[in-house]
């Protein structure tokens, strides 16, 4: 207050004096007046004097407006008047035109007004909550200026501001609520509030993004027309920035809510050479930028990851890629297209194998790495794009072993076309390496370095290339070429960008040291340079070489026995000097431009004077810089050391590697020989269900033959009363019991037959007990149930034949036994027709006629009833060999039995054996564990506990083993 009645005072009199009575009249009759009308009009009276007369108005109507908003809400009118004065005041746009002399002056003390009038609105935090509630009016009169004012606040002091509006209730959702006006006026400077509201407030954008604000602006943009769209579209993208840039919580919801899938259609411009308005190349510029907001290498690895994989699923990756390979794309469009592309696929092996398969558009057909390479080994290309084609490059090959292997495998003798029709990308690196222009020498020396960076079998793969230097000389080795060039004395971007690939290359690969070495040129050459005193702009050459030549120490295998370790080191020494040779190894890091091209993977250089160090090399600078140092005044028994316990710590971890992949093995074995008893296991229970069913089946056969018994028992009554009968009758009595006799014997071998069969039983439920056990082979358990399955189905036909065979004897007996109670009663007709004495002659030959007809009657009965018995003879004969048959398949049976028993001893035996071997084999187990614990290797108890668990296993294996052997 002070500062602005200081102000007011230095004005001089005159007609500010009478506008200034004129404010505080009108001032009056807002406070004062009772008429509504009188106070509405006052104020608009006050808004149109606010603009020419911005701090009188400020300073004396400011209180008056506030208690106007405060009491007279009923009147959108006068609110309405009242927020655009205060809008004037607070806001420092200036309509009036001023002298470029007067433009500074006056632009200070429009901001320092704008300022102060802020901080007296807000120092009543009651006022930002007034003003918050007033936009939940729908009235356009109130809502459209208090969106203004709001906005004019956060702008003269944002961070003041957004506290007050965090910590009011509903302050958020009450803004958000702009997005969903239908009046674009609002809706557009509602997004313009928000813009304001949530610059560098983590919090702000948390709460505005978890108020559906991506489906809102989404929704706008996608209205707008995507990238076709007008300055509405510009702000939509900045405030989706603002949410989305350093804000991982933001970023993980953005992605969750799968709103990625609907940035595609925002690249879909198509080759048109036409429609390029500037308004749609900034919109498409802001949508880039935002796609590398999402995977910027700055973000958590996790949330970057996951991103890429979204944008190749889908499709917004190939997407870009068409544009990168469109023609008539704007210079800077495209430059930023391929940035994007490169943060894209940088380190996500799936986007890098994708974009390795994208061809250009020519004829034939080119990878779109060897078009953007050709670009950029090309002079005349403008400097922002070959940076950024360096820089895809480099993420090409990030952590990206197979790319570095295919673009190496370009420049090996094997695969480099022959006919020359087609450019490769390792032909297009050398060219850059060895051309005459130094920036395409640092690019194409950067980009071969990515090409081995930590990848120890390119490196030795890079060793084969050899070059034709001129036509009749011998090729030389590339390594030998960029030695060469080096000691030429070229420009210094040249030589950082040789010097930056040597030392990667010869970082951690001792063979590549020893071919640097082999020539007696370099190390010379490397100590002439680091030992002369030379200017400042062949410090950083110095410190290179110095670098170079420590890494030729370091990674020295002293292979050969000129250029030891210890020699280079006494080289160094009386040379160049210990202290003098760190002091120019640590040029480097004391560079200004090292430091710059340290803090991002991008090469973003103003100039190309200002390209000199790569971002990954400043790594390998930082990592090598103190081990040189400490290897440069390491003493030979110091280095003989090392190499010891290098060695030791070598063969302890062999011994150890050794070790685990035994313990590997060993547990492998387990397992399998885990699997293998819970297949028999398995096996044994359908080995006893197999039992069962037998025993059932069995059981069945002999409830057949107790019936079979029972009706041959019946059948032999019935013979022997045959045979009685006919002994008694007198009739044929030796060939009756002669047919007894037999009968006899059948019955004798049914006995016989019946006690086989039981002993069959008996051997059954002994091969039911002696089931094999878990342990027992496979092969020979199948064996043995395919065997007692065919036996029982033989048995049981054999039953079924001779059940049949002795119906058809009964029927026979029964048929016989009719004869002879036929034959008995022809014998009584006969006794009772014997002549009596006295009888006619004429009669007794009657009856003796009639007699010999019976007689011859009979003897043909008789014929017939011999004939019978000689087929009942033949059948019995037949019934005896079937017995015989049965007889051997019992005797086949037994033998089988004797060699099962003689199998499942086996079985028990090599189970006996498997379990010693499990316990032999736990107990390796056990002590080579010990042999790792006294050698330092930490064992898990976790380890430990499965072996305990199966120890206990094993135990319990054998416990059962040997109560199925005592079974």
């Amino acid at each position: 207050m002070n500062f602005l009645r200081g102000v007011m005072g230095g004005q001089s009199a005159g007609p500010q004096h009478t506008e200034a009575e004129t404010i505080q009249k009108l001032c009056d009759r807002v406070a004062s007046s009772t008429l509504l009308d009188d106070r509405r009009n006052a104020v608009r009276a006050l808004k149109s004097l606010s603009k020419k007369y911005r701090l009188e108005v400020g300073i004396q109507a400011m209180e008056h407006l506030i208690h106007v908003l405060q009491t007279d809400r009923s009147d959108s009118e006068i609110i309405g008047y009242a927020l655009d004065t205060l809008y004037n005041i607070i806001s420092n746009d200036e309509e009036e035109e001023v002298d470029d002399i007067e433009e500074e002056n006056s632009t200070r003390q429009s901001e320092d007004l704008g300022s102060q009038f802020t901080e007296i609105f807000i120092k009543q935090q009651e006022n930002v909550t007034l003003l918050l509630s007033l936009l939940e009016e729908f009235d356009f009169h109130v809502r459209w200026p208090g969106v203004k004012l709001l906005t004019s606040l956060l702008k003269q002091l944002g961070p003041q501001v957004q506290q007050i509006i965090l910590v009011s209730p509903m302050g958020v959702s009450r803004l958000m609520d702009l997005l969903a006006d239908s009046r674009e006026v609002i809706r557009n400077d509602g997004v313009l509030l928000l813009q304001a509201l949530t610059r560098s407030n983590g919090a702000i954008q948390k709460i505005v993004a978890f108020e559906n604000a991506f489906e809102r602006l989404l929704d706008i943009i996608t209205e707008e027309g995507n990238s076709d769209g007008g300055i509405v579209v510009e702000d939509c993208l900045i405030l989706l920035q603002n949410l989305l840039k350093n804000n991982n919580s933001n970023q993980n919801f953005f992605k969750e809510g799968s709103y990625i899938q609907r940035m595609k259609p925002w690249f879909e411009v198509g080759d048109e050479n036409s429609g390029w308005s500037a308004q749609k190349v900034t919109n498409l510029h802001l949508m880039l930028q935002l796609v590398r907001v999402l995977v910027s290498p700055n973000n958590p690895p996790g949330a970057t990851s996951s991103c890429q994989k979204a944008m190749f699923q889908c499709g917004l990756l190939q997407q870009l890629c068409t544009i990168l390979m469109a023609t008539g794309v704007p210079a800077d469009i495209l430059t930023e297209t391929i940035n994007t592309v490169s943060e894209v696929i940088r380190g996500c092996q799936v986007n890098q194998d994708y974009f390795a398969s994208v061809n250009a558009p020519s004829n034939p057909p080119r990878p779109a790495i060897v078009v953007l390479l050709m670009s950029m080994v090309n002079e005349r290309q403008p400097f922002v794009l070959r940076c950024a084609v360096l820089y895809c490059f480099q993420c090409f090959l990030y952590k990206n072993q197979k790319g570095q292997g295919e673009i190496v495998s370009t420049l090996l003798p094997s695969t480099i076309d022959a006919t020359g029709n087609s450019v490769s990308a390792g032909q297009l690196l050398c060219g850059g390496l060895f051309s005459t222009d130094s920036l395409s020498n640092w690019c194409a020396a950067v980009a071969l370095a990515h090409a081995l960076q930590e990848n120890a079998t390119q490196k030795e793969q890079l060793l084969r290339v050899q070059l034709a230097t001129s036509i009749g000389n011998p090729p030389v080795s590339l390594l030998q070429q960029c030695t060469n060039i080096l000691s030429q004395g070229s420009k210094i971007q040249t030589r950082v960008g040789l010097l930056m690939l040597l030392c990667t290359w010869l970082s951690n690969c001792p063979i590549a040291v020893t071919h640097f070495l082999h020539n007696s040129a370099n190390v010379p050459f490397l100590t002439g340079q680091i030992a002369e005193n030379l200017g400042e702009e062949e410090q950083l050459v110095q410190g290179l070489c110095a670098l170079l030549l420590g890494i030729s120490i370091y990674f020295n295998d002293n292979s050969l026995e000129s250029y030891m370790k210890e020699k280079l080191k006494q080289l160094i020494e009386k040379r160049i000097g210990k202290e003098n040779f760190i002091e120019k190894l640590g040029f480097i890091s004391k560079h200004e431009l090292y430091s710059r091209a340290s803090q991002k993977p991008q090469p973003n250089f103003p100039s190309p004077e200002y390209m000199i160090f790569d971002h990954e090399f400043t790594k390998l600078v930082k990592e090598l810089e103190g081990v040189i140092t400490k290897a440069i005044y390491k003493s030979s028994e110091e280095d003989k050391k090392e190499e010891e316990v290098k060695k030791t710590l070598e063969q302890h971890d062999s011994i150890v590697t050794h070790y685990k992949n035994m313990i590997r093995e060993q547990d492998l074995q387990l397992e399998e020989l885990k699997q293998q008893i819970s297949t028999l296991k398995c096996q044994n229970e359908q080995l006893q269900t197999a039992v069962t069913q037998q025993v059932s089946q069995i059981q069945q056969h002999k409830d057949q033959y107790n019936l079979l018994k029972v009706q041959l028992g019946k059948d032999n009554q019935h013979q022997v009363s045959y045979s009685d009968g006919a002994q008694m009758n007198g009739i044929q009595p030796e060939e009756v019991g002669r047919l007894r006799e037999e009968i006899e014997e059948l019955k004798s071998n049914q006995e016989l037959l019946q006690s086989q069969l039981a002993e069959k039983d008996s051997f059954i439920e002994n091969l039911k007990s002696s089931q094999p056990s878990p342990g027992t082979n496979e092969q020979s358990s199948a064996t043995a149930s395919a065997r007692d399955s065919e036996q029982i189905a033989e048995l049981k036909q054999e039953l079924a034949t001779l059940k049949s065979q002795l119906n058809s004897q009964s029927s026979e007996i029964t048929k016989l036994q009719t004869e002879k109670q036929e034959l008995l009663q022809k014998t009584e007709a006969f006794a009772k027709s014997v002549p009596v004495p006295g009888e006619s002659e004429t009669v007794i030959a009657t009856k003796t006629t009639d007699v010999e007809g019976r007689l011859s009657a009979l003897l043909q009965e008789t014929k017939e009833l011999k004939n019978e018995i000689k087929a009942l003879s033949e059948e019995r004969t037949a019934i005896k060999e079937q017995l015989d048959s049965s007889n051997s398949t019992i005797a086949i049976l037994q033998n089988e039995k004797n060699k099962l028993e003689v199998d499942i001893a086996d079985s028990k035996k090599e189970q006996d054996d498997l379990l010693v071997l499990l316990a032999d084999q736990d107990q390796k187990i056990f002590s080579l564990k010990n042999k790792l614990k006294e050698l330092g290797h930490p064992v898990e108890e976790e380890d430990e506990l499965e072996s305990g668990d199966q120890d206990d296993e094993d135990d319990e294996d054998e416990d059962d083993g040997k109560e199925q052997g005592h079974i």
